[in-house]
């Protein structure tokens, strides 16, 4: 069962932007990257940081306290931190790596859609 949720009009992100969207008591990030659309969760899984004040590169996004970085197609870890040696260990075992949650994203005339099943 579909729960698409109308988040922006296309005309609000322009290629290579993003911006943060509350759906049902939780906010979601939208970015357009390519001509696509992707949805994934807005708060980092390892302190909890807005991604909406990080740095979007390409199909990535950066985390603005510890420069973690995931991938926004699949939502997969492609950095822990920008910690290294000790610090980066300790890090992991209190936090361990985790992927952002993805939603899908449908663009239906000038509304974007998201499921957020």
């Amino acid at each position: 069962m579909s729960a698409l949720i109308e988040v922006a009009k296309s005309s609000e992100l322009k290629d290579g932007s993003m911006k943060k969207a509350k759906i049902q008591g939780h906010e979601i990030l939208l970015a357009k990257v390519g001509g696509k659309y992707y949805a994934v969760d807005n708060k980092c899984p390892h302190f909890g940081a807005d991604l909406s004040e990080g740095k979007l590169e390409g199909t990535s996004i950066v985390c603005p306290r510890h420069r973690s970085k995931f991938d926004l197609r699949d939502g997969r870890v492609i950095q822990w931190t920008n910690w290294s040696g000790i610090k980066l260990n300790l890090a992991k075992v209190f936090r361990q790596p985790r992927p952002l949650k993805t939603y899908s994203v449908k663009e239906e005339g000038d509304r974007i859609l998201v499921d957020i099943r």
